[in-house]
C-alpha cells in the first residue's frame, strides 16, 4: 500500500499489504481527509483526561463529568477464561496475559473479539511491532522517527469522525522513539496536579527536542504536543491529518471533569483503573485491548474515540450533520444557541439539579430494613432522544405577548420565560419531598427564567410531580422563544443507546462506561463555550439543551417518586440529581421492570443493622442524616470488598 502522493519502501515491509484497506473518507461522510468535523488544530481540541500516573493501582474516583452529576449503574463484570479463538497481535505470547502473575482470569471484555471497522482508519505500535486494531501485524519496532514517518506515509489512513491515528502503546516504544520523562515521584508531592503540571511540561519540551525528523520530513504541527501529537501535511489540494496518540502518558493531562485531586481518574477509551476497566498491564494484550476498542468504537459508533469522551459524543454528532447536510433529510444545526440575555438572570445553572434530604419520621423507620437507592437508567441519555430541543434566533416577547406564546397545542414551546414562582407553602403539596422547583422558596415567591420543560412541568397536577398551576399562575412577564425545534439529538441518542446495549448484552464493561462518559460529558460540555471556539465547532455550544436535559430528568424522578407514594406508601429521605434514596421493608420493590432508558433502576440496596438503622433515628438535622446514608453505603461497599 502507498500514500496518494509517492512510493514509499517501509522497513520490514511483509510481504503482503494490510488485509483490510483504508475506507475512503466519503464513507465517513467527509470529501477529503480534511474533512474530520473540525478536528484540525483550530477546533480546540481540549486534552484528554489524565489520571495517577500508576495506571494499574485502583483508587476512589469521581465518576461524573463537571456539570453532570447524572449516575449511572455499575454493571457486575462476570469473569470468563479467554475465548482461544479472539485474535491477537501476531507475533505475541499467547501466555502474555498471566505472565508473572499466576493464573489470573482475565475479565470478560478482554476476551471479546477485535473487529476490522478501525483497520484503514487506525494503527496501534508496540516495543515489538505495530498492528492493525483488529491484530494484524505489519511491522517490527518502530525505533526512530523516521520510521514513523515512513509508517505513517505508507499506511495512508483516512479519517473517520477524528483524524486517523497512531496510538503509541508502553512506555518501551516510547523509549525507542525518545519519548522519555521523568517527572519524580507523587511521593515527593503534596497535590498530583503539581506532578500532572511538571510531567506535561517535561513531556512537551521532550517532544519538541525530538520531532524535527518528523518535521523535515513535511509534517507540521498542529498545536502544543503533548500526550497527543496533532500532524498534519500538505502536498497540493491534498492534505493529510494524523493523531499521534501516546498511551502511556495519557496521565499528564489531567481533566478536573474525570480525576479531582489525588484522585484516580477516568481516561475516555483507555478506561478508568478506578472501575477495573484500563488496559491490561504487559503491553501486548493492552495494545490487543486497544485495538478492540478501537474496533468497537468505529463500529458502533461510526467514529474513532475522539481525545475525550466528550469530543466523541461531538464527533457522532458532527457525523449524523454531514450526513443530513448531504441528503438534505433531518434537522441540521449550524449555529450556536448561548443563553440571550436575561434581565435577572438567576446565578449557576439555569435549571440545577436538584440536591435535597429531610430527616425520617418514626413512621419511615417502624418497618424499615433496608436503605435503597434508585435512579435513572442512561436519564440524560433518555431524555436528549426525547426532547424536542430549538434552533435558531430566539424572539425576545414581553408581556401579553410572552404570556400568550406560551399557550402552544402542544405546551410551551422550546425556550426560556421568566416567570412567578409561587410560595411553596401556599400550595398543597406532599411534605416529604422537596419543592417541585430548585428555585422555589417555601415562605415567599420567586420571579426566576426557566425552560419550556419547566412551565410544562408545573402545570401537571400535583399528582404527577407538577403543582396544578395554570399558565395565568406563573404570571410570565418575558420569553425568549425559538423559531425552530425538534428532536436534533434523536438519531445522535440512538447510536449512543444501541451501543450502549450492545456493551450491556456483552458484559463489556469497559465500553459501557466509555459511552456513560461520551454522552454525560458531551451535555456537560454544551454550557461552556469554551471548549467550542472554532468555527467549525461552535454549533456544540447549546447551554438551552442541556438545561432542558437536566429539567426533563428532574421532573421525571419527581413523578416517580409521586408514583412510589402512590402505590407503595413510601417517600423518600434524599435526593441528588436523578437519585432517590428510600428506608423499606423487607420484600417491596420500586423500581420499574421496564428495562427501558430514563427507567428507575436499583442502585444500591443494603441491609440496616441495628447500629445503621439508630443512627438514621437518632439524626438531629439533614446533615447527620446524609452522614448516616454515606457510611451504609460505604460500609456496604467495604465488606462485599472483603468478601
Amino acid at each position: 500500500m502507498s500514500s496518494p502522493w509517492e512510493q514509499i519502501p517501509l522497513f520490514t515491509l511483509p510481504d503482503t499489504a494490510p488485509a483490510t484497506p483504508p475506507e475512503s473518507a466519503e464513507k465517513d461522510g467527509s470529501p477529503n481527509a480534511t474533512d474530520s468535523a473540525g478536528v484540525t488544530d483550530e477546533s480546540g481540541w481540549e486534552p484528554t483526561v489524565a489520571t495517577h500516573p500508576e495506571l494499574h493501582e485502583q483508587g476512589d474516583a469521581d465518576s461524573h463529568e463537571q456539570g453532570d452529576a447524572e449516575s449511572d449503574e455499575q454493571g457486575n463484570v462476570a469473569e470468563t477464561p479467554t475465548d482461544p479463538e479472539s485474535p491477537e497481535p501476531a507475533s505475541a505470547d499467547a501466555d502474555s496475559n498471566v505472565a508473572g502473575s499466576g493464573a489470573v482470569v482475565p475479565p470478560v471484555w478482554e476476551a471479546l473479539p477485535a473487529g476490522e471497522a478501525a483497520d484503514g482508519h487506525a494503527l496501534i505500535v508496540t516495543a515489538a511491532g505495530t498492528y492493525t486494531p483488529s491484530g494484524k501485524e505489519l511491522t517490527g519496532p518502530v525505533d526512530c522517527l523516521e520510521k514513523l514517518d515512513k509508517l505513517i506515509r505508507w499506511a495512508s489512513l483516512t479519517p473517520l469522525g477524528a483524524p486517523a491515528q497512531i496510538w503509541v502503546v508502553g512506555l518501551a516504544a516510547c523509549e525507542l522513539l525518545g519519548w522519555v520523562i521523568d517527572p519524580g515521584s507523587e511521593d515527593d508531592v503534596d497535590d498530583m496536579e503539581a506532578l500532572r503540571t511538571r510531567a506535561a511540561s517535561e513531556l512537551t519540551a521532550t517532544l519538541h527536542a525530538t520531532l524535527p525528523p518528523l518535521l523535515d520530513a513535511g509534517w507540521e504541527l498542529r498545536g502544543e504536543p503533548g500526550h497527543v501529537v496533532h500532524l498534519s501535511r500538505t502536498i497540493g489540494n491534498f492534505t493529510s491529518m494524523v493523531d499521534v496518540v501516546i498511551e502511556p502518558y495519557v496521565w499528564t493531562y489531567w481533566n478536573k471533569d474525570f480525576g479531582w485531586h489525588n484522585r484516580v481518574g477516568d481516561m475516555g477509551v483507555l478506561g478508568s483503573p478506578a472501575a477495573g476497566t484500563y488496559l491490561p498491564d504487559d503491553d501486548l494484550p493492552a495494545a490487543r485491548e486497544l485495538g478492540r476498542r478501537l474496533a468497537w468504537c468505529a463500529q458502533h459508533l461510526g467514529v474513532l474515540p475522539g481525545p475525550t469522551p466528550a469530543r466523541t459524543g461531538a464527533a457522532i454528532l458532527d457525523k449524523i450533520k454531514r450526513e443530513r447536510t448531504r441528503s438534505g433529510k433531518g434537522i441540521v444545526v449550524t449555529t450556536a444557541g448561548p443563553v440571550p440575555p436575561l434581565d435577572g438572570a438567576p446565578r449557576g445553572d439555569l435549571e440545577p439539579a436538584v440536591g435535597w434530604t429531610r430527616v425520617p419520621e418514626t413512621s419511615d423507620l417502624e418497618d424499615a430494613c433496608r436503605l435503597v437507592s434508585i435512579d435513572q437508567r442512561a436519564a440524560y441519555l433518555a431524555s436528549a432522544g426525547m426532547l424536542e430541543l430549538g434552533y435558531g434566533q430566539p424572539k425576545h416577547l414581553t408581556g401579553g405577548a410572552a404570556a400568550a406564546a406560551a399557550s402552544g397545542e402542544k405546551g410551551a414551546p422550546f425556550g426560556l420565560w421568566r416567570i412567578t414562582l409561587p410560595a411553596g407553602q401556599t400550595l398543597s403539596l406532599p411534605e416529604k419531598l422537596p419543592l417541585p422547583h430548585p428555585h422555589m422558596l417555601a415562605d415567599q415567591p420567586v420571579q426566576t427564567w426557566v425552560t419550556s420543560v419547566s412551565i410544562d412541568g408545573l402545570c401537571a397536577p400535583v399528582a404527577d410531580g407538577g403543582i396544578g398551576a395554570d399558565l395565568d399562575d406563573l404570571d410570565i412577564t418575558e420569553a425568549w422563544v425559538y423559531p425552530q425545534q425538534g428532536r436534533v439529538l434523536d438519531k445522535w441518542a440512538k447510536i449512543l443507546r444501541e451501543a450502549r446495549k450492545t456493551a450491556v448484552d456483552t458484559a463489556d464493561a469497559a465500553m459501557k462506561g466509555f459511552i456513560g462518559s461520551c454522552y454525560k460529558g458531551y451535555i456537560g460540555r454544551m454550557v461552556n463555550p469554551d471548549m467550542w471556539t472554532a468555527t467549525r465547532m461552535q454549533h456544540h455550544h447549546q447551554p438551552l439543551w442541556r438545561a432542558s436535559i437536566i429539567a426533563h430528568c428532574r421532573w421525571r424522578g419527581r413523578r416517580v417518586a409521586m408514583r412510589i407514594a402512590r402505590e407503595h406508601h413510601r417517600w423518600p429521605v434524599r435526593t441528588v440529581t436523578d437519585s432517590w434514596v428510600y428506608l423499606l421493608p423487607n420484600g417491596q420493590d420500586i423500581a420499574d421492570p421496564s428495562e427501558a432508558l430514563g427507567k428507575m433502576t436499583v442502585e444500591k440496596d443494603v441491609a440496616l443493622t441495628n447500629t445503621r438503622l439508630a443512627s438514621m433515628a437518632s439524626a438531629a438535622d439533614v446533615h447527620e442524616v446524609n452522614l448516616a446514608i454515606k457510611a451504609a453505603f460505604t460500609d456496604d461497599e467495604l465488606s462485599e470488598e472483603d468478601d
